[in-house]
C-alpha cells in the first residue's frame, strides 16, 4: 500500500469514527451555506486532525499482535503518520511467522517522533536485547520522542536502553520483576503512566493503552468513536487473563514454562543496560 492510500484510509477510518461518535451527517441536499455537502461535516471537527509521527520498532521473532493492536489505534489518528522502523528494510518475521515489511530503516527514520513504540516478544526480544543496533537505535529515538511506549517486555528494551530508569513501569507479569534491574520501579495497572513513558502489560495491554493515547492526543469522544469501529469490546470465554484469576495450575504451567527465558532475558537485560550507561 502507497503512503498515499495508507494516509487516506487512515483519514477514512477518523471520519467514519467521528460520524459514529457524534451521529452527524449532513443532508444529501447540501450544507448550510448552499454548497455541495461532503459525506462527512468534519468542517466542525478541526480540532481531531493533528500532525504526529509515530513510529514502531520491530525487529525479528517480536510478537505481532503487540505491534499490530496499538497500530489499529494510532494509525486512526486524522493526520497522523506512522512508520515501522527496523535495522533494514528488509522483511521482519514476527514470532509467529507473520511477515512485515518496515517502511523505514533506522537510519532512513526521521530525527524525532512524538510516538515512539515497542513491542515485545521472547525469544525475539532476548535476541533484540543482545543486539547492540537495536539497543542504540531505541536509546537515541527514546531520548528524542514526545512520548515513549511499549508493550509487553517492549519494556525490557526500553529499560535496556535506559529509559525507565526513575520511572514507575510494567510489564508482561511473568517479566515484571525484572524492571528493578533498570532503575524502574514495578507498578500495577493495565498500562503505567509516567511523566511520559507509557508503558502496558502483556500483549492484549496493547489495545488498552493505546486507545487512552489516542483520548489523550484527540479527545474523549474521537476514542470512542475509534473503540467502536473496531467493536473493541472484549468478553473473553474464560477468566483466565491474569495470573490471580487464572487456574493456579495453569499459572504455575506458564510461569514454569517461561522460567529459563526469564533467567536469560533478565541476563541480557542486564548486560544491555550497563552498556547503556556508558553513554
Amino acid at each position: 500500500m502507497s503512503e498515499i492510500d495508507r494516509r487516506r484510509v487512515a483519514e477514512a477510518i477518523g471520519a467514519f469514527a467521528a460520524l459514529l461518535a457524534s451521529g452527524r451527517a449532513l443532508a444529501a441536499s447540501g450544507n448550510a451555506t448552499g454548497e455541495p455537502a461532503s459525506r462527512y461535516d468534519m468542517t466542525a471537527r478541526a480540532r481531531w486532525r493533528g500532525a504526529e509521527r509515530i513510529a514502531f520498532l520491530i525487529y525479528p521473532g517480536f510478537t505481532a499482535l503487540d505491534m499490530v493492536g496499538p497500530h489499529y489505534m494510532l494509525a486512526s489518528l486524522m493526520g497522523a503518520k506512522v512508520d515501522i522502523v527496523a535495522k533494514s528494510l528488509a522483511p521482519v518475521r514476527s514470532d509467529a511467522g507473520l511477515i512485515f515489511m518496515p517502511s523505514s530503516s533506522f537510519e532512513e527514520a526521521v530525527a524525532n517522533y512524538d510516538v515512539f513504540c515497542v513491542p515485545g516478544g521472547s525469544d525475539g526480544t532476548l535476541a533484540a536485547l543482545r543486539d547492540e543496533a537495536t539497543i542504540s537505535y531505541a536509546r537515541e529515538t527514546g531520548r528524542r520522542a514526545r512520548l515513549v511506549t511499549s508493550v509487553c517486555t517492549g519494556s525490557l528494551l526500553l529499560g535496556a536502553a535506559g529509559l525507565l530508569e526513575g520511572y514507575r513501569a510494567t510489564s508482561h507479569w511473568v517479566t515484571k520483576s525484572l524492571l528493578p534491574v533498570f532503575g524502574a520501579i514495578p507498578t500495577d495497572g493495565r498500562f503505567v503512566r509516567d511523566r511520559n513513558r507509557m508503558t502496558a502489560e502483556g500483549v492484549t495491554a496493547g489495545l488498552d493503552f493505546s486507545l487512552a493515547l489516542v483520548a489523550e492526543l484527540r479527545d474523549k469522544e474521537y476514542a470512542q468513536g475509534v473503540q467502536l469501529l473496531a467493536q473493541y469490546a472484549p468478553s473473553p470465554p474464560f477468566n483466565a487473563g491474569e495470573p490471580g484469576s487464572a487456574p493456579p495450575q495453569v499459572t504455575k504451567m506458564i510461569k514454569d514454562m517461561l522460567s529459563p527465558l526469564k533467567k536469560d532475558l533478565s541476563a541480557a537485560a542486564a548486560a544491555a543496560f550497563a552498556k547503556s550507561k556508558s553513554f
